[in-house]
């Protein structure tokens, strides 16, 4: 068996120094006072304060932790030394940390609370003294600016107005105010308020007044004794929201695939509003590459379709501060067409405008207008150019830059690639860029010549100047811009040139030099920079100390360390000028350095390392030419913890009593410790086992007891650690045959995991096999676990037979892969084995692509596109993304492209329900994946249109058959019909029934249950999003009402009224032709037997004629009506009375009467008709005859 034992490093101590390489840093030049706030940063970098173990000695101890530790600190503090760069600091010492102790987690004192501040203000560039309030009090500071409102200020006109100016010193500043460069009178507006202790404007407007009556242009002064602060010049502007002129806009009359701009011109608000296109009835404007709002609010259609006439637009502008949407008239659109019917099955016509006999035309820029224009653009802001193009088909555009490329990681298409964004633009952006616009009739192209100029930027700020009397420094203010800006420099808040003359003083341009400073030379400086674009202003304080050293850790600290180990004694203080320090041994010797010492530059002595002869009493000394301050640190050497008898591997037998030696050496004076681990976990001591002072006993050892125990040896400074592994087995005595019987559990787990034969693609891995436990292991299964996508997530790597322990691994590229096997037999897994060291494989571009990629719509105006991220064993490189590209599908349009970190993009302002080609590749710092195959997506559905030729038919008392089409427009896939039909009899309805169909269905019979009801039926498609737009019909009415309504209906037609008047005429012609040839030399009969006499029950037979008198209209017999509607008794209308002269008929021998006829017919046409009688037909025919 292998012997396993670890114990902590030699003499690994409380305190551990920095590294020797230190101190070199005394050679790179750095300043003394560099060194003395490094020093603290270096010990608060990890988040919480750390003690030297010299300090806090007898109220606790310091625990010790691993020299690793102390060398990552140290490299912390090497690396803020390189970019650490003051201005010669005042602020002197503090202890360097090299390790960590474990009583770290106490409140640091007040004095490290001040060498901190002091440290990140160094760090800040603005050199501050401490904050230790003894010094505070004592040592005075000119004002500095720490919060002032931006330079353009703009409030909401319904709040008060709030200036904000708050500035520091000692002692505390006062403020007052300038408005348009005119001292400001607080006092003499009672609306005007300024906060205590504080420069802060406050304007109340809760008692009136307008807010408009206090915009100007302000500046804060903050002054004490030692000089005065500027802020910046803060221009005050109130916030505009005006209205929209009204106006009445005609309709916009244009032929169908002409350009058309629909301009907006909002109100000029203050800050400009956001412009937005929708309808009036709030619908946003779908926009496209043909249809798109520009950067100047404007809608431009690049060709006009009839389809754009369905709806009206209207722009809206949203004000930030009032929250408020205001919205212009609508425009409405009169779309001229040579194909009036707006067929949706053009759509997507591969030669749309052909079908709709558009004709096609180059292309030709709406903005800007011309072939080149020029821009100009402030360093560090955004450069959008823009172009606009029409033409039939739509025009592409694309983006080039004269002389090189578009700068990929600033540039950024947006607006369908209409306009071109880069981002913090600098010098090197300026240039020529033009854009092409093309499509299958020609292309244009228009150049748009860049220039960058910019405000002033700082190269090098003025920084707060700390010296001591006598000592020289300057301040520089160096600024860049374009044009190159001017400097102007003012003292206290007035120009330097009217100024007091100061001999110590010299300008030398950008820089102002002091030589040999005294007290009277403190003063708050600024430092004005500025061309046409812009100003910078910067405060600097010129503050002379004159502060005798102090020391700034407590007194007589204790520090207790390991032998062999090294340390850093700390004595941080502080002094103007600055002091020298000097470290002695136990009151006497001469100066520490060299040898077994080191004093570094910031004042720590750091003992290489420690022997017993080491320990004692070191003083250090800080000395300037205003007097000296000392500190004392008492330093103890104590011996290390050692385990001297460590255990050892055991083999043992179940049931049999194990025991495992841990004998340790320490220190007397220091608290020891001895505590137990199981497979790296903390023992739990049973009452099988027994733990002694130097040992651990196990009684009745079982297979649960085998594993690695791990004795730890520790006190409050260091510790030691030793391991052995114990391995139990059966009772080799026992008999085969009970071996059989013996019960049967899962195996142990393997162990000892070792990786070999390391490849760019493979490795091998090594196991030991644990117990079986009486079943033989069938399979091992390795898992690995990569700390990248999945830290702590296992996957099943590989599975190999029981009776191997070693197999070759495949790996994939970039993975930092960590190993374990578990062991399977009959009974079940085992625990997992220890994971083995990690193994990282290089990096390569991926080899295949996200899968499941998908385009669902989650509205109806976007696409989802989404995919399923790849893994670690398929990134195979850092910095994983996705290129993803989309296009309208059966289009020629170019792909968009986007790279996105996630798993999902949603591409916004689609058509509704358009098919898309969809690709995502994969792409990592390596290089990017195969070309990927284009996957089909949909754009988001909407409502369906209504039913086509909705039919109701009712072929009989007892059904009803419907008929339907499919919706003109589904928007989307069809899920089926839902049809509501109600009974109703009058004012009676009965209730609702709801059926709901496939969407293949189209037919559907009713049966009904009352013949005499009618029913009313709604019908709408359905898809994903809801049901849309319903058509109700109804089922024909009962036959007898049906009767009336046709007869009603048919005698109100046209049609009908002339055929019936043609019938009429005709039969009139008939009965006029038939009496006039009857005239003509007949003789009218009468009756054969002249003995018979005429009975009222024969009145059709009276004369032998026939009656052509309406039966139906008939009075009762024996009477007529009359036109005057009298009733009289009725006569024959061939009465013999009317045939003679005066009131007697002469009969011929033959019985005749047809002279007499004769002569009456005549004499009735002589004398006209004066009986009422004659105006009926069948006298009107008679008298024709």
């Amino acid at each position: 068996m292998r012997r396993l034992a670890a114990r902590g490093a030699a003499g690994d101590a409380g305190e551990v120094a920095a590294p020797a390489a230190d101190s070199s840093d005394s050679a790179q030049g750095r300043s003394p006072s560099s060194w003395r706030l490094i020093d603290l940063c270096a010990i608060w970098d990890a988040g919480v304060y750390l003690p030297s173990a010299a300090w806090n000695g007898a109220s606790s101890g310091v625990a010790r932790r691993r020299l690793n530790e102390a060398e990552r600190l140290s490299s912390v503090r090497e690396a803020q030394l390189k970019r650490l760069k003051v201005t010669r600091p005042r602020v002197l010492g503090s202890r360097e940390r090299g390790r960590v102790p474990r009583m770290a987690r106490q409140p640091p004192p007040p004095w490290v609370h001040a060498a901190f501040l002091l440290c990140l203000l160094s760090l800040g560039g603005a050199i501050e003294i401490p904050m230790d309030p003894s010094i505070q009090n004592e040592l005075t500071q000119p004002p500095t600016i720490t919060k002032q409102s931006v330079k353009d200020h703009i409030v909401d006109p319904r709040d008060n107005i709030l200036i904000e100016c708050e500035a520091k010193g000692n002692p505390a500043p006062s403020f007052h105010w300038t408005r348009n460069s005119r001292f400001f009178n607080i006092a003499k507006d009672p609306r005007v308020s300024m906060r205590r202790r504080s420069g802060t404007l406050v304007i109340d407007f809760r008692s009136g007044g307008r807010p408009e009556e206090y915009e100007g242009e302000y500046q804060c002064f903050a002054r004490n004794k030692f000089g005065t602060a500027l802020s910046n010049r803060i221009r005050l502007q109130v916030s505009k929201s005006p209205l929209w002129p009204k106006e009445n806009l005609d309709p916009v009359v244009v032929q169908e695939g002409a350009p058309l701009t629909l301009q907006c011109n909002p109100p000029p608000g203050l800050p400009s509003p956001v412009i937005f296109w929708m309808s009036s009835s709030m619908e946003p404007i779908t926009q496209d590459k043909r249809v798109s709002q520009g950067h100047n609010g404007d809608l431009y259609f690049s060709n006009v379709m009839l389809q754009d006439m369905q709806t009206d637009y209207s722009c809206n502008a949203r004000f930030h501060f009032t929250h408020t949407i205001q919205q212009k008239n609508p425009f409405t659109l009169k779309v001229l067409t040579n194909h009036p019917y707006n067929d949706s099955s053009l759509r997507n016509h591969p030669d749309m405008y052909s079908a709709r006999g558009v004709a096609e035309r180059t292309p030709s820029f709406m903005y800007p207008q011309g072939t080149a224009s020029s821009q100009m653009v402030l360093r560090g802001m955004d450069l959008l150019l823009e172009c606009i193009a029409s033409g039939v088909p739509t025009p592409d555009i694309a983006w080039y830059k004269k002389g090189g490329d578009l700068p990929s990681d600033k540039a950024k298409f947006e607006n369908f690639n209409k306009a071109l964004r880069i981002t913090n633009v600098s010098e090197e952006d300026s240039g020529e860029y033009f854009c092409l616009a093309s499509n299958k009739m020609g292309s244009i192209r228009h150049t748009i010549s860049v220039r960058v100029k910019a405000a002033p930027y700082w190269l090098d700020e003025p920084k707060n100047l700390i010296l001591a009397p006598g000592e020289d420094g300057r301040l520089v203010c160096r600024a860049n811009g374009n044009p190159k800006p001017t400097v102007q420099w003012m003292v206290n808040g007035e120009p330097l040139q009217s100024a007091p003359p100061n001999p110590n003083r010299e300008v030398a341009g950008d820089t102002i030099i002091f030589r040999d400073t005294q007290i009277s030379s403190r003063a708050v400086y600024q430092c004005n920079t500025s061309n046409e674009h812009g100003y910078l202003l910067a405060n600097a304080f010129v503050s002379v100390l004159d502060v005798p050293p102090r020391m700034l850790s407590p007194r007589n600290q204790l520090i207790r360390v390991i032998l062999y180990n090294r340390t850093r004694l700390d004595c941080p203080f502080f002094g103007s000028p600055i002091p020298t320090l000097r470290w002695f041994k136990n009151g006497q010797g001469s100066n520490l350095d060299g040898g077994n010492y080191h004093v570094y530059e910031n004042g720590s002595l750091e003992i290489k390392m420690i022997r017993k002869e080491d320990q004692g009493i070191y003083t250090c000394v800080a000395t300037n030419i205003l007097g000296k301050a000392e500190n004392q640190v008492r330093l103890e050497v104590k011996d290390p913890t050692r385990i001297y008898r460590m255990p050892e591997d055991q083999v043992a037998k179940r049931g049999t009593t194990v025991q495992l030696e841990c004998r340790v050496k320490h220190d007397p004076s220091l608290k020891l410790t001895v505590s137990w681990l199981k497979d790296d976990e903390p023992l739990y001591i049973g009452n099988r086992m027994k733990k002694e002072d130097d040992s651990l006993t196990i009684f009745g050892v079982a297979e649960r007891d085998q594993g690695s125990y791990t004795c730890v040896a520790s006190t409050e400074l260091d510790q030691d650690l030793a391991k052995a592994y114990l391995t139990v087995l059966a009772d080799q005595a026992t008999p085969t045959n009970r071996l059989a019987a013996l019960p049967k559990g899962r195996p142990d787990r393997p162990r000892d995991l070792e990786l070999t034969d390391l490849a760019e693609r493979s490795v091998r891995l090594t196991w030991i096999p644990g117990d079986d436990n009486n079943s033989p292991i069938t399979d091992y299964v390795v898992q690995f676990e990569e700390d990248q996508f999945q830290p702590g997530v296992w996957h099943d790597h590989s599975k190999y037979p029981g009776s191997v322990n070693s197999a070759v691994l495949r790996l994939s590229p970039y993975v930092n892969y960590q190993f374990r096997v578990i062991a399977v037999n009959e009974v079940g897994s085992s625990h997992p084995s220890l994971p083995s060291e990690r193994y990282r494989t290089s990096g390569a571009p991926p080899e295949s692509n996200p899968g499941d990629v998908k385009g669902e719509g989650t509205r109806k105006n976007n696409m989802e596109i989404t995919w399923t991220p790849m893994n670690a064993t398929s990134a195979f490189g850092p910095n994983l993304r996705y290129i993803v590209k989309w296009r309208r599908r059966e289009t020629r349009e170019a792909w968009n492209n986007v790279t996105v970190w996630g798993s999902r993009y949603v591409v916004g302002q689609t058509p509704v329900y358009v098919p898309y080609e969809i690709r995502v590749q994969a792409e990592n710092d390596f290089g990017k994946g195969p070309e990927p195959e284009s996957v089909i997506g949909y754009s988001g559905e909407d409502l369906p249109s209504a039913p086509r030729r909705f039919r109701v038919r009712q072929p009989n008392l007892e059904t009803i058959n419907l008929e339907w089409d499919h919706p003109e427009h589904p928007n989307g896939i069809m899920t089926g019909y839902t049809l509501k039909y109600v009974a109703f009899n009058g004012t009676k309805v009965g209730k609702q029934i709801v059926e709901n169909f496939s969407p293949n269905q189209t037919k559907f019979t009713v049966q009904r249950t009352d013949p005499v009801s009618r029913y009313r039926f709604t019908l709408s498609a359905r898809t994903q999003v809801g049901s849309g737009e319903a058509v109700t019909e109804e089922s024909p009415a009962p036959p007898n009402e049906a009767y009336t309504n046709n007869q009603a209906d048919i005698a109100t037609q046209g049609w009908f009224i002339g055929l019936m008047c043609a019938i009429a005429l005709l039969v009139l012609i008939l009965l006029i032709v038939c009496f006039i040839k009857r005239s003509r030399g007949g003789k009218y009969p009468v009756r054969e037997k002249k003995d018979v006499p005429l009975g009222p029950e024969d009145p059709k037979e009276e004369d032998g004629s026939f009656d052509y008198s309406d039966e139906d209209n008939k009075p009762l017999q024996g009477s007529q009506t009359s036109l005057d509607g009298t009733i009289k008794q009725q006569e024959s209308d061939d009465s013999l009375v009317d045939y003679g002269e005066g009131g007697e008929g002469q009969f011929n021998e033959d019985g005749s009467f047809i002279g007499q006829y004769t002569v009456k017919k005549d004499k009735e046409e002589t004398e006209g008709n004066e009986s009422s009688e004659a105006t009926s037909p069948v006298n009107a025919i008679y008298s024709l005859a």
